[in-house]
């Protein structure tokens, strides 16, 4: 079949990629910069979908939960104050083990901040932002193309581990367009949990619980959970690698940051300075292995924030005096000659 392209906004894109990976139900509550995933799954009625504007982020994302747990893939979109609203329940669908999905297109806060562009939300996604023990998925796409095939990919691994799973972007990429290789989408439905709540059967009862009987009992779920998040550190570490091999100087930045880092690579190989780049797909499980064959080099972490993701790496890699950061907040992008100015004056060419 041949491919079919498409112009699409980031936001649009997070759309068609949850529609071509199967999802049915999709509950929300607008918020910018996230506004256009609502309004555009209300006007897809016509291919299936179930469309609930809730009341609240509390009320979207329990939603959620029952849903999933009746096996239906499921999904919400939200921005900062929403995902922090959704935390409860974050908590409990992943004590649940029920596979549902979460987009957060980050905005500047603390609180309400602004409505622009940020990657402040990175220790919430990847630390696991509701109360206990336990992490989530989070992936990070840098383009309209991996908004799509990011989303799909998000809800596969949900159903795999059987586990929420978060698509962090930011307000950069979801308002830009650009052309998209659209994917089919699936011709079967899955059915997404084990044993889907459908309703009581004659005498045959199947429920959820999040409960443990005694601290013992409670225990032993809380290891079952940790042996998944072992599994997911081993199997699911994604990264992109960019002129690493002979590299010096090794930039580290996810999201929109990357493409502004890719644009400084090119312009440091062209000064003739060794200078590559390792972009983080996956925020957690962070891509530690993408670190483990550099020893000896330095490494430069930016970020639109005033430093999350550097603690990262720098537990990723051998010595941590090798290891500097550029930051900004506040709402505007980091430009290539701003970041290619820091990386000058801190090595010194």
């Amino acid at each position: 079949m041949a491919k079919r392209f498409q112009l699409l906004q980031g936001n649009e894109a997070v759309v068609e990629g949850a529609i071509a990976a199967g999802m049915r139900f999709y509950a929300g509550y607008p918020i910018t910069p996230s506004s256009e995933i609502p309004e555009y799954f209300a006007s897809q009625k016509n291919r299936g979908i179930t469309y609930v504007q809730a009341e609240s982020e509390v009320a979207a994302f329990n939603m959620l939960a029952g849903t999933a747990a009746a096996g239906k893939r499921v999904m919400t979109a939200t921005s900062g104050p929403g995902f922090s609203l959704g935390q409860e329940a974050m908590s409990y669908m992943t004590a649940a083990h029920l596979p549902v999905v979460v987009v957060n297109i980050m905005r500047p806060g603390p609180a309400d901040g602004e409505i622009t562009v940020s990657q402040g939300d990175y220790f919430q996604a990847t630390r696991g932002g509701g109360h206990g023990d336990y992490y989530n998925i989070v992936l990070s796409p840098w383009s309209i193309q991996e908004e799509v095939e990011l989303t799909r990919l998000s809800f596969e691994l949900a159903e795999k581990y059987k586990s929420p799973v978060v698509l962090l972007s930011d307000g950069k990429i979801a308002k830009m367009m650009e052309s998209v290789d659209m994917p089919e989408a699936l011709e079967k439905l899955p059915v997404t949990v084990d044993q889907p709540i459908t309703g009581r059967r004659g005498d045959k009862v199947h429920f959820l619980s999040t409960c443990g009987d005694g601290t013992k009992d409670w225990a032993e779920k809380v290891h079952v959970l940790l042996d998944k998040f072992d599994k997911i550190k081993a199997n699911e570490q994604r990264w992109e690698s960019i002129m690493t091999d002979d590299a010096d100087i090794i930039i580290v930045a996810f999201g929109i940051m990357a493409r502004s880092a890719r644009d400084v690579v090119k312009a440091a190989r062209a000064d003739g300075h060794k200078v590559g780049m390792i972009r983080p797909i996956t925020l957690w499980p962070f891509p530690e292995k993408a670190f483990s064959s550099l020893d000896g080099k330095k490494f430069f972490v930016c970020e639109l924030n005033a430093g999350m993701m550097v603690e990262d790496v720098k537990l990723s890699v051998k010595n941590k005096d090798d290891v500097s950061f550029f930051g900004k907040v506040g709402g505007d992008l980091a430009s290539p000659e701003e970041i290619y100015e820091s990386l000058r004056k801190q090595y010194g060419f």
